[in-house]
């Protein structure tokens, strides 16, 4: 666990991964722009409401061949900002494999706790399970992968009872994830500056959301990896849920030389590249 002993600055300092890669407005643009681009020349159907709010809406990049393994990917920016738009330009990756992909949406802290957000987003895959087939997706082959907060979200997916959410939702609807730079323990995020306000994360809600505290999910396989430039907080928490969960679950752990929190998703775009090449692995399962 964190040391129980590091100062709010030395909290901010690990944490803050826009102060740590000072062109991270590089990243944000060329995100944006690859997205736009992503969204103009593929197929795709937008803004899909899965739940009653006006943030759950997800984007769907469909396959023209019917049974196609399904990439649901969850975006990161702390809970509290970014959006599915923005990570559009993942989506020709996978769809050049042959993969359905689905960028979801949620709601943002403040407006809602950490845990509602993960609510939402097994609301979301269990909307895929549901509907998918018809963009010719196979619900039976939903693969999760998540960045940051997002890598978090699905590492929370995991460990859903999926027939408590709904009757007809089988027991085995997702069981691999990838969560690149996610994390696994929120009580450090309780002192940590920049972020009290808009996530007001309390005890109670921190362990509840924290997977690293939770039973390890048996029948489930996460990878996990992160940018060996990162911090040495998103390196402890890439160890930290290999460690509390095992290697029967989670095979995986990895830190990927020369990238840090924001060009390691990047790596996920590109043809060849281990981060790649470790969610195709999951893909094909």
């Amino acid at each position: 666990m964190t040391n129980p002993h590091m100062t709010p600055d030395e909290l901010t300092r690990q944490y803050n991964n826009r102060a740590l890669v000072p062109e991270h407005a590089e990243h944000f643009a060329r995100w944006a722009s690859h997205s736009a681009h992503a969204r103009i020349s593929h197929l795709c159907t937008l803004d899909v409401p899965y739940g009653p709010s006006a943030m759950e809406t997800l984007d769907i990049f469909p396959t023209h061949k019917p049974g196609a393994p399904v990439l649901v990917f969850v975006h990161g920016g702390y809970w509290r900002s970014l959006d599915k738009s923005d990570h559009s330009f993942l989506a020709p990756a996978f769809t050049q494999q042959g993969a359905c992909v689905v960028l979801p949406n949620y709601a943002l802290c403040p407006a809602v706790t950490i845990p509602q957000i993960a609510l939402q987003v097994v609301h979301a895959i269990a909307w895929v399970w549901r509907h998918i087939a018809r963009y010719g997706g196979d619900p039976s082959r939903i693969t999760l992968v998540g960045h940051s907060a997002g890598g978090h979200l699905v590492t929370m997916a995991l460990t859903c009872h999926w027939p408590s959410l709904g009757q007809d939702l089988p027991a085995n609807l997702a069981v691999r994830a990838l969560s690149i730079s996610g994390l696994y323990e929120l009580m450090p995020l309780m002192r940590t500056p920049f972020l009290q306000e808009s996530l007001r994360l309390t005890p109670d809600d921190a362990r509840q959301a924290s997977p690293a505290l939770l039973p390890a999910p048996e029948g489930r396989t996460l990878y996990t990896v992160a940018g060996a430039d990162e911090s040495a907080e998103f390196l402890r928490h890439n160890r930290l849920i290999a460690d509390a969960w095992g290697p029967d679950v989670v095979p995986v752990c990895e830190s990927l030389a020369g990238l840090n929190h924001f060009s390691v998703l990047e790596a996920l775009a590109q043809p060849g590249h281990r981060l790649q090449t470790l969610a195709s692995q999951l893909l094909q399962k």
